[in-house]
């Protein structure tokens, strides 16, 4: 089966940064480009559009799109990074400042067929790295390395596993035996650590385990605060950061950098409650039932505003 990839909160999130022509935008999170397509449309070709993705394969789904906007789209940049080095990324191409950012934190349907490691589906190298691996940084490295108090620590802080500790201590039995170093090795390891009850649920035992793993191999959370940071710095005023995330623990994030942004008077957070998917997205996307959007909104130092007319009511 081809693998498949519906861009989530697609209307919504590109309703609510209220792109305008001729503005500078980064797609911080390329993904399956659907973003990127309709925010290069609102662009035009006095617009300038910044795409970024630390997979090549997502760089080279852009590159499709480039090449259908060449004319009557904007200058499009594309840069298989990772959004962290967003001030460096927009310094290279000369951008001083950036009108409006998207951060879609969600993986794709296309990385999870990539042979990477992301699902315990299919059994694969343990890598989980959305790039090039660096030496250490794989899941691999991580459970047949770390202690297994860090190892439990690790399991419980970015997954939120209640049964870390039995989990950790069935990994580490299973790695004094031979390396993990596959989905299905670690999958299995993981069952064992867990009560028999817990393995008949709808959702295997093992996600959880597998989402901190992919999040501490890839530190993703280092580099959401870090890409935050960079793109609140560069927002010019009127300007609008909209972030799509899929678990707590990244939503716990957004929302305190920008309640933090908004406290010290650098703009309002437009999203009282998270906008989130409507009941007709789910039908037709059930992988979407987490997501959450938010959106900051930059203003002056009066704590005043300066915005075009608001064309989303989701928001007030």
């Amino acid at each position: 089966m081809e693998p498949r990839h519906d861009t989530v909160l697609l209307k919504e999130a590109v309703e609510a940064l209220n792109v305008a022509p001729g503005e500078v935008v980064v797609d911080a999170t390329l993904g399956a480009s659907g973003h990127f397509r309709e925010l290069a449309i609102k662009l035009g070709p006095t617009g300038t559009l910044v795409g970024i993705d630390a997979d090549q394969a997502s760089i080279d789904r852009a590159q499709v799109v480039v090449d259908e906007l060449t004319d009557g789209g904007p200058t499009m940049h594309l840069v298989h990074d990772n959004f962290r080095n967003l001030g460096r990324i927009l310094d290279e191409r000369g951008l001083n400042c950036l009108d409006r950012a998207l951060f879609d934190l969600g993986w794709n349907g296309f990385q999870l067929a990539s042979g990477r490691g992301f699902s315990f589906r299919a059994d694969e190298p343990l890598l989980m790295t959305y790039g090039e691996p660096e030496e250490g940084k794989t899941a691999a490295d991580l459970v047949n390395s770390l202690p297994e108090e860090d190892l439990a620590d690790l399991i419980y802080t970015y997954g939120e596993e209640r049964f870390s500790r039995g989990i950790a201590r069935s990994i580490v039995e299973t790695r004094k035996r031979n390396r993990i170093l596959t989905t299905l090795a670690l999958a299995e390891a993981v069952e064992r650590g867990t009560p028999s009850w817990y393995q008949n649920r709808r959702l295997h035992p093992a996600t959880k385990t597998f989402q901190a793993l992919r999040i501490a191999a890839n530190d993703e959370l280092g580099a959401l605060r870090e890409g935050l940071d960079a793109a609140l710095e560069r927002l010019t005023l009127g300007g609008r950061i909209a972030v799509i995330t899929f678990h707590s623990i990244e939503d716990r994030i957004v929302k305190s950098v920008m309640k933090d942004a908004a406290y010290a008077g650098r703009g309002s957070v437009v999203t009282r409650k998270p906008v989130v998917p409507s009941a007709s997205e789910l039908s037709d996307n059930p992988r979407a039932r987490s997501a959450k959007l938010r959106v900051f909104e930059r203003c002056n130092g009066e704590g005043v505003c300066i915005t075009k007319p608001a064309s989303v009511s989701l928001y007030v």
